[in-house]
């Protein structure tokens, strides 16, 4: 039977913090997958037809910033003093990030 999608680029767009994650990877209920959260934004992109820049935008940020507001994490984003957690994409801009799948060239995670 197909599932359902829940709309959340509307709710989005309604003010409503969302966000995009995975669970189930690689076990007998979903044996595929691979944990990458910028693959579940550009499937979430193709499956609510989303394609213009601040759609994709918006799939990135549901992927990222938006689940840190919603965990509360004081210390996200590049700044001084905060926890040196990056990851490095081959693209050009966020856009192209989700659109391409762009290939991570490198992360870390607390400065290591």
């Amino acid at each position: 039977m197909p599932r359902g999608v829940a709309p959340v680029h509307r709710l989005l767009g309604c003010g409503v913090c969302c966000s995009l994650a995975t669970n189930n990877v690689l076990n007998p209920f979903t044996p595929f997958g691979d944990c990458s959260l910028l693959r579940m934004a550009n499937l979430y992109a193709n499956i609510a037809q989303l394609g213009r820049p601040a759609e994709l935008q918006a799939c990135l940020q549901m992927v990222t910033s938006l689940p840190a507001k919603l965990m509360n994490l004081a210390d996200y984003g590049i700044e001084v003093g905060h926890p040196a957690d990056i990851v490095v994409l081959d693209c050009s801009d966020s856009v192209a990030a989700v659109a391409e799948l762009a290939p991570p060239l490198f992360g870390m995670r607390r400065g290591a």
